[in-house]
This record gives structure tokens, sequence and C-alpha cells, in this order.
């Protein structure tokens, strides 16, 4: 039973949803701003969500009907597991688990592994384009994050949220030296490619594949896939503040980590508005050139405790 509250409620599916859905908002509205328009009301997520699920599923005549309804599902659970670690191992430290970040990290890569399968199983062509270069850029951003999360662990000597979050409160924020500045800024780049945001929205890029990999999406389907991604901009800034800024903290630590979170979206946001979309080519050039070279520079640093 207090599993299942974990898993619906706080800090689970429930909390990470209503969470992520506001920070879209916010997302949709600095941007907005930004572009000197109005932008949406605060409740525009959920009633976005809300219309997809009343809507129709239409499925591809040459896609696996059980398929391409159960693989958003399932990355949407996924995605929700990964948050409820998450919370719980930080809520109770004694609840962690060895290995437990790099599970968390995996199951927050599901939903593009269910993306590739929805969109390659559709048959349209531009979603084939889309499939093609989420899988190329899944493999592209994978490489420099387990670079940091490897150097992380090997720092700590442990692979867990408990040891990353003890050595922090014992020693002082990763974040404080050189080596985790450094982590920090790649595994920003990481997460907006893992988001699938500007300039990385390869996958999608409306202006050249009409959506692309989500061509083909509608209704419930696209519901999920939108709720997944909101649930991902929450608990991925969040995952970042364990790895790199100390954690989270009862008391005054609680609003020390919603200024840390705010300030990581901040920064995406800014990420997202100021660059144009890159090619394919040229994202992957950029992770395993200048990415993957700074994470291994971190590693040196972090090794010499610099």
């Amino acid at each position: 039973m207090k599993l299942l509250f974990y898993y619906l409620l706080y800090p689970g599916f429930v909390f990470a949803s209503v969470i992520g859905l506001l920070s879209v908002w916010i997302d949709r509205k600095v941007s907005a701003r930004i572009q000197w328009r109005y932008g949406p009301p605060w409740f525009q997520g959920f009633a976005d969500i809300g219309k997809l699920l009343y809507k129709e599923v239409i499925i591809p005549k040459e896609a696996s009907r059980s398929g391409f309804m159960l693989a958003p599902l399932f990355g949407l659970a996924s995605v929700t597991l990964g948050v409820t670690i998450l919370g719980v191992s930080s809520i109770n430290l004694s609840a962690s688990f060895i290995g437990d970040i790099i599970v968390v990290y995996y199951l927050f890569t599901i939903p593009a592994i269910a993306l590739v399968y929805t969109g390659s199983t559709s048959g349209n062509p531009l979603s084939s384009v889309g499939v093609s270069r989420e899988i190329k850029l899944l493999l592209s951003y994978d490489l420099p994050m387990v670079i940091l999360i490897v150097m992380v662990a090997t720092k700590v000597q442990g692979f867990s949220i408990q040891s990353i979050t003890q050595f922090q409160r014992i020693n002082g924020p990763i974040i404080l030296h050189w080596y985790g500045v450094i982590g920090f800024i790649i595994s920003i780049f990481c997460i907006q490619a893992k988001l699938g945001r500007v300039p990385f929205d390869l996958a999608e890029a409306e202006t050249e594949l009409g959506s692309g990999i989500l061509m083909e999406f509608s209704g419930a389907v696209l519901a999920a896939y939108e709720l997944s991604q909101a649930i991902m901009l929450f608990g991925l800034p969040f995952f970042i503040i364990i790895l790199f800024w100390g954690g989270v903290s009862g008391g005054i630590g609680i609003l020390w980590a919603i200024l840390k979170y705010l300030l990581i979206m901040v920064l995406l946001i800014l990420l997202k508005n100021t660059n144009p979309r890159l090619r394919i080519d040229q994202a992957m050039k950029y992770f395993w050139g200048w990415m993957t070279g700074g994470a291994i520079l971190a590693g040196i640093l972090a090794y010499f405790g610099v």
C-alpha cells in the first residue's frame, strides 16, 4: 500500500504530472514573453492533455495496434517509476539501493525507445526519418552523460543516490569544483537533447518533417507522450540537482532545491530560445566531440580533485 502511494501520489505520477505540466507552462510562458507574446494560461497544459484523451486515436494501417497503443504507455510508466525512485530515495536515503542512479537514468531513456518503436511502425516516410534521427541523437548524448555519471559515482565511491547525497553533505556540492561545473554544463545540454528541445528537436523538426516521428500520433497516444515529456522536464533537472548540486534535504533545503530547479529551467529556456536547430550530423559531432571531450576532462579533473 505504501509503495502504491509513492508511485501514484507523492512523489509519483500525480505529483510529477502536476509539477511537470506547470513546468511546461513556465517554459511556454517565458518563451512567449521573450518573443513579445502573451503566452498561455497556467492550466493550458492540463487542458491539452484532457483534450487529447477525449479525441480518437487513429492507428495507421501498417502499425501493430497493441504495440502502437502500449509503447507510449510503457514510456510513461517508466518515467513515473524513475521520478518515484528519485523522490523516495531523496526523502529517505535508507530506501536507496546500489545502482539506483543508473536505473533512474535508463528509465528516463525508455520513452525515447518507445517513441522509436511507435514511430517506426507507422509506415510514414517522414516518421521514419524522425526515427533515424532520434536513434542517432540517443546514441550521441548518452555517451557524455554516462561518463559523467560514472565520474560522480567513482568520486563518491558508490553508484547510489544515498552515496552521492551523503558525500555532498559532508564535502559540499560537487558543482563547487571545476570538474563539477564542467559536468553540470554538459549535463544541461544532454538533458536538453534528451527532452528533444531546440536546438536538438531533430526528430520532430516541424518546419522540415511536419512533426516527423510524431506525425501519426493522436489522441491518448499523443497525450501519453506529452505527459512523459512533462514528467521528464521535472525529473531530469531533479536528477542533475542530486548528481551535482547536493540533492534535496528537509526544511529550508526544499526551498533551496526549488530555486535550483528554477535556475536549471531558466538555462533550458534560454538554450531553447537563443539557438537554431542543428542538423543531425552537427549534433552527433557536438556530443561525440566537444561534450564527450569535456566529460573526459571533467573525469581527469575529478581524479586529481580539482
